[in-house]
């Protein structure tokens, strides 16, 4: 066989490859987590921006995850080893972006995932759902707590999901309708 047509044979063999390779990223580059934000630091060489998170809860290896920036929490969960077998992640919203030193709770289904150790006295605040966790609780277990209502539980969770989480308890009195007084009881109730 000629020099020239094992060249041409070897071109067109190439070709295939990367065609094939391209055609395996676009169908399968749907479950990648997106590219991380790249920042100059300090010495001048950019690198993909990291933050931290925690998951803790019904996961197969709770603990501390260093994610990429922008994120999902379905992207840590996936880090941490997956749902434990009695996850409920009907309580999680998978899609939130994370927050660096965000904690993500996954509670068990049909029970809590942890005692509820928010430091409140027993008894504290008649009718308050003890231990809520601000985290991954539903508009509805957020309308069960004293001094909030459906409205101010969604606007709660609005608020949640636009900024990727709470940092603090004391971020609260950023939602529209959360003043101080309110703030003071809702601390006793709510937990990070």
């Amino acid at each position: 066989m000629p020099e020239s047509s094992r060249s041409t044979i070897v071109v067109w063999a190439l070709a295939a490859v990367l065609v094939v390779v391209a055609g395996a990223r676009l169908v399968g580059g749907q479950d990648e987590p997106p590219p991380a934000p790249v920042r100059l630091s300090s010495d001048g060489e950019h690198r993909a921006a990291r933050i931290y998170v925690h998951v803790a809860g019904d996961v197969r290896r709770p603990g501390l995850l260093r994610m990429a920036d922008g994120s999902r929490v379905a992207d840590a969960l996936s880090r941490a080893g997956g749902p434990g077998p009695r996850a409920d992640l009907g309580a999680v919203n998978l899609a939130a972006r994370l927050a660096d030193g965000q904690q993500i709770l996954v509670p068990r289904s049909g029970g809590a995932t942890e005692p509820p150790g928010d430091g409140s006295p027993a008894g504290a605040s008649a009718g308050a759902v003890a231990g809520v966790h601000l985290s991954t609780a539903t508009v509805e277990q957020l309308d069960g707590v004293d001094g909030i209502g459906p409205t101010l539980a969604q606007r709660i969770i609005d608020y949640r999901d636009e900024h990727g989480g709470f940092r603090s308890l004391a971020e609260l009195a950023q939602v529209d309708g959360i003043g101080e007084k309110r703030l003071a009881t809702l601390r006793e109730a709510l937990q990070l």
